[in-house]
């Protein structure tokens, strides 16, 4: 439904004007073509939306399984580029689905902590983002996004700053062998490590400890 992304995605930028300061940092960062597998902070229900006309290239999302249960609702979402995947346990039909993008020369998005952080700090993340790109062999592109914490009670009188501050993309290292638990764990925290970086010190929350200084 390439219609209605393009129609939503003009309105976003609108609307992300109008009603806060919003600034891009690191566009230059982006891979102007081939796969990319774009890992972020999660704060609010806006940082999807706000991740997705922030970079200057289509986006898929991966999405909660939740959004999709009423014809709507999927209807919508399926439209602005995402499909579902089901938390907490390995979503074997989501893997193929995020390989499929990926193999296709397409952005996947996704925020490795699965759920918003009510405090705004890091949290421990899961390892699909980590087991995504071993998969994929792809570059990963760090986002640290900020402000989003404050769209909540009176904001549209505030018009509050919201940063998406994108980082240079890397590879994590080859694997050696078997892919146990293990490695996934030193991966996950590779990835966000370099999130970490690309937040001020108080977003950092579990991972302030591993940011190279």
């Amino acid at each position: 439904m390439p219609w209605f992304y393009y129609i939503a995605r003009g309105l976003l930028i609108g609307l992300f004007k109008l009603l806060t300061r919003w600034q891009v940092k690191g566009r230059e960062n982006i891979p102007k073509e081939g796969p990319v597998l774009v890992v972020a902070n999660h704060l609010n229900l806006a940082d999807p939306p706000l991740l997705g006309v922030s970079l200057n290239r289509k986006v898929i999302f991966m999405a909660k399984e939740e959004l999709f249960r009423s014809s709507l609702g999927a209807y919508f979402v399926r439209g602005l580029g995402s499909f579902p995947v089901h938390r907490g346990k390995l979503d074997r039909q989501a893997l193929r689905s995020s390989q499929q993008v990926l193999d296709d020369g397409m952005v996947l998005a996704m925020f490795p902590e699965a759920t918003r952080s009510r405090n705004a700090r890091l949290k421990v993340a899961m390892p699909g983002s980590a087991l995504i790109a071993c998969h994929g062999g792809v570059p990963i592109l760090p986002v640290g996004i900020t402000g989003t914490e404050q769209l909540k009670g009176g904001w549209l009188f505030r018009r509050p700053r919201l940063t998406v501050n994108i980082g240079k993309p890397f590879q994590l290292p080859p694997v050696d062998g078997k892919l146990t638990r293990e490695k996934l764990v030193e991966y996950t925290d590779i990835i966000m490590q370099r999130i970490a970086e690309l937040l001020p010190p108080q977003y950092r929350g579990v991972y302030a400890g591993k940011v190279k200084v």
